[in-house]
């Protein structure tokens, strides 16, 4: 197996990282504009091999894309990332001529490839890459909601004073922090609501502070977080090679579920080795849909600026 990820930034290479101490490729390609960033990256990653016990070959490389060639998997993760007071949809006009020129040199050489799109704003960026490659729809995939549903079990965890694996809590909709919906009303903690926990102010703070999560990062760092994302990136790559069929939130095209059509939106999938398989209908309330419309017509006005580039 192999895998590519394009930008050997630090949301790039951290998910390179995971990829590669998780032994899920033979070669693991790490691409990056700048000169000698991926392979100076990748060649220090490589000296951890020993330490870590991993055999995974990494390979950095400037731009040149044919050392990408037979890429089972592309995490594309280049652009300018989000600095503090910048909101998503300013991050458009640049990003979207790199995820567009990134997704036609990878299937020169891997025609056949499952793209991962982390590069924002990552709904409509998923979108560009839909529209831009046409490739079968399951073979784009955003990565927002597999990010926001981690950061959602964090702060419930904080509250709950429990363990973020012992909780089954997701969010929908666009990985913005005005459209994004975590849906605490189901998420459970082993199987019982975590409602029956939470006071209404702590319910309310928890969706708040899930929704502002990488706001808040940013303002904290200075610049877009990465460990997180690059492990949410490294976890849809395994479920991708190794087929596990797993269900996250992931930003795909929906062609009449959950209300929406010509829009990539992040719902509940399975992720396998075809890409992501099926969308689960999780049945949303009057309320809850209401808030996953203004969440598509947000992002639909954000998509509406990919015409006038």
């Amino acid at each position: 197996m192999k895998v590519t990820v394009v930008g050997a930034g630090a949301v790039g290479a951290t998910c390179a990282d995971n990829i590669a101490r998780k032994e899920l490729c033979n070669e693991l390609v790490l691409l990056d504009i700048k000169e000698g960033i991926a392979e100076g990256k990748a060649q220090d990653m490589m000296q951890t091999a020993t330490l870590l016990g991993f055999d995974t070959k990494i390979v950095g490389s400037t731009n040149d894309y044919s050392k990408t060639a037979g890429s089972d998997v592309v995490v594309i993760t280049s652009g300018l990332p989000r600095k503090p007071g910048m909101t998503r949809e300013e991050l458009i006009g640049v990003n979207a001529g790199i995820v567009k020129g990134v997704c036609e040199n990878i299937l020169k050489y891997s025609p056949n490839a499952i793209i991962i799109v982390i590069s924002n704003p990552m709904d409509t960026m998923t979108y560009l890459a839909l529209q831009s490659t046409r490739l079968p729809k399951n073979r784009i995939i955003g990565m927002g909601g597999t990010l926001d549903s981690s950061r959602f079990k964090y702060q419930l965890s904080q509250h709950l004073g429990c363990s973020p694996s012992d909780l089954n809590a997701v969010v929908v909709g666009g990985h913005g922090d005005t459209t994004m919906i975590p849906l605490i009303n189901k998420a459970t903690w082993n199987s019982v609501p975590v409602t029956q926990f939470l006071s209404a102010e702590q319910q309310e703070k928890i969706v708040k502070d899930t929704m502002v999560g990488g706001a808040m990062l940013t303002a904290l760092i200075g610049t877009s977080a990465w460990y997180a994302p690059g492990a949410a990136g490294a976890a849809l790559v395994e479920s991708i090679l190794r087929d596990e069929k797993k269900l996250f939130t992931c930003c795909v095209a929906l062609d009449g579920e959950y209300g929406q059509k010509d829009i990539c939106l992040g719902v509940p999938v399975t992720i396998g080795k075809n890409g992501w398989e099926k969308i689960i209908d999780f049945g949303l309330t009057a309320d809850e849909q209401a808030a996953f419309d203004k969440s598509a017509a947000a992002v639909r006005s954000m998509n509406d600026v990919l015409a006038t580039l």
